[in-house]
């Protein structure tokens, strides 16, 4: 157990990042973006490997169907392990966003070469991770892949000792908890 000190003069936001099986599939990949999430100060809520079928790719992604790069990403959010992570700081989305770097590999290569996807993305597809894009979303996402985490509940009964730094993280599982004391 490691004790945190990071301490949060605004509420935290969730926002749900996926580390997706391009870059799972390589364990210094996976542990140079886990490293990075620590370093940028979020706090790691929940941490779940999982592998999709075919039909949860189709389900998440339904709002791309018929767009020409589609089923090649069905195919490949279903094609591995993945990792996914509710994760929270001040502005959440927009920082993971910014880390993410942009969509499109070859454009964070030249623009953003020290983002997630500059430095790991292999093509547009295999870009290494998701992010949600707003709140609504951040929501919507975090109950597709965490069904039975209550964001309002987290929210009103943890957030607060969370944002006092009243947490430790947890090498084995991968995640920050309140401290048992508090």
């Amino acid at each position: 157990m490691l004790l945190t000190t990071h301490r949060y003069a605004k509420a935290l936001q969730l926002t749900l990042a996926v580390i997706k099986p391009d870059a799972v599939a390589h364990p210094v990949i996976m542990e140079a973006l886990h490293q990075k999430i620590l370093e940028n100060n979020f706090v790691i809520v929940r941490c779940r490997d999982l592998v999709w079928r075919r039909q949860d790719s189709e389900k998440f992604y339904e709002e791309h169907a018929g767009r020409f790069f589609y089923q090649r990403l069905v195919e490949f959010m279903s094609s591995g392990p993945m990792r996914a992570y509710v994760l929270a700081r001040e502005d959440a989305i927009t920082v993971w966003r910014e880390l993410m770097g942009p969509t499109r590999v070859f454009r964070a290569r030249f623009t953003s070469p020290t983002t997630i996807r500059g430095q790991f993305g292999l093509t547009d597809t295999r870009n290494t991770s998701h992010g949600s894009d707003s709140l609504e979303s951040a929501q919507r996402e975090i109950a597709f892949f965490f069904p039975e985490f209550r964001v309002e509940e987290w929210m009103e009964k943890e957030e607060p000792s969370f944002r006092r730094g009243l947490m430790e993280y947890d090498q084995q599982r991968l995640i920050h908890k309140l401290l048992a004391h508090h």
